[in-house]
């Protein structure tokens, strides 16, 4: 497998991706019926709290034929051991080193690395990555650095996440070297 584990197949028709951080008292089950009504089955659950693996166990089991159920914030190796057990759809860092890397292209499940900079773009385009978030967007140029690096690379393909909203996403997504955008505005929404 390449490509990053054949991330841009995987994730081709969800170009929303929810990003969500789940803690104590949460209900994943809700949230995914909130979604679904919405008509978006794609969600970026965080390893922020320790309730992240539970519900991405839980959707996976109540889901997993009918939704992609990734993890988001993964940034240890271990994390990424845990992710293949489940079974995870995807993996998004937000960031990545050659470790990070290695564990990722090894557990043979979908990975979109993070970047901001035009050198961390290189060093994941030297490593073969050409399907990469873009974090956190709103503080590394946003739509114009997006404009600037399609010129440059080309060949990339980009998710930005941070600082996205639900009145921006349509703006970032007619970009042509844009597959998809994350956001938090879901949970956002559900919670208000």
């Amino acid at each position: 497998m390449s490509k990053q584990n054949n991330i841009r197949s995987v994730m081709a028709g969800h170009s929303l991706v929810p990003v969500v951080t789940f803690t104590e008292g949460d209900d994943p089950i809700a949230f995914m019926e909130f979604l679904i009504a919405q008509g978006v089955e794609c969600i970026e659950v965080t390893l922020r709290t320790p309730q992240g693996i539970k519900a991405i166990a839980q959707l996976k089991e109540q889901y997993g034929d009918k939704a992609l159920i990734g993890a988001g914030t993964v940034i240890r190796e271990e994390q990424v051991a845990h992710l293949a057990g489940l079974k995870a759809d995807f993996m998004v860092s937000p960031g990545i080193t050659p470790a990070l890397h290695t564990a990722m292209h090894q557990s043979g499940l979908p990975y979109l690395p993070g970047i901001a900079t035009p050198s961390e773009l290189m060093r994941a385009a030297e490593m073969g990555m050409e399907t990469l978030k873009f974090f956190p967007a709103n503080l590394f140029g946003g739509l114009q650095g997006l404009k600037a690096y399609g010129q440059v690379f080309p060949e990339i393909q980009f998710c930005p996440t941070g600082g996205i909203t639900k009145e921006t996403s349509a703006d970032y997504l007619a970009l042509d070297n844009v597959f998809a955008v994350g956001g938090s505005w879901f949970q956002k929404e559900f919670n208000s």
